[in-house]
């Protein structure tokens, strides 16, 4: 690579190698395959009950510990993050959007670090992950690290 001049001349001033721009250095970290950044909070989500990775439209939640979260717009590296750690994934982007509306308002909440309501389980109540997460898989959403089939069928212990 020809070097570059501090005057801008090429006969004369001192020389600097060429130095990459900001955009190539937030790309080479956004790149880095050995990203842990999150690491600290999947290993915080995977010991609470409830503990998952949800991804809309708009970005993604990380819920962890009791009432708390994290919320993004990068999805991709976290959800690699959590699938590889073995964390519950729920990607919804992909359904059509009256669906995720019915879902998400007619659905229960899921119980993050605290136990689930009695059943039935409606709009306000608060269900196991593996509930809720049934219904998304059943609407076409991508689940990972989770079986088959709502907590009921799972025996009740919510899929763990």
């Amino acid at each position: 690579m020809p070097p570059a001049f501090r005057d801008g001349s090429i006969d004369q001033g001192e020389w600097l190698p060429a130095v990459p721009s900001w955009r190539q250095i937030m790309q080479a970290a956004a790149n880095k395959s050995d990203d842990h950044r999150y690491d600290d909070l999947i290993v915080r989500a995977l010991a609470t009950e409830g503990g998952h990775l949800s991804i809309g439209r708009g970005g993604f939640i990380l819920w962890y510990d009791d009432d708390a979260r994290l919320s993004g717009y990068d999805a991709e590296p976290i959800k690699a993050a959590c699938i590889e750690a073995g964390l519950p994934v729920i990607d919804s982007r992909r359904l059509d959007f009256a669906a995720v509306v019915r879902l998400a308002l007619q659905g229960p909440m899921i119980a993050v670090g605290m136990p689930p309501d009695p059943l039935p389980h409606d709009a306000f109540s608060y269900a196991p992950l593996a509930v809720v997460a049934a219904a998304y898989r059943a609407a076409g959403a991508e689940v990972f690290n989770l079986p088959n089939g709502p907590a009921e069928d799972l025996g009740g212990d919510g899929g763990a």
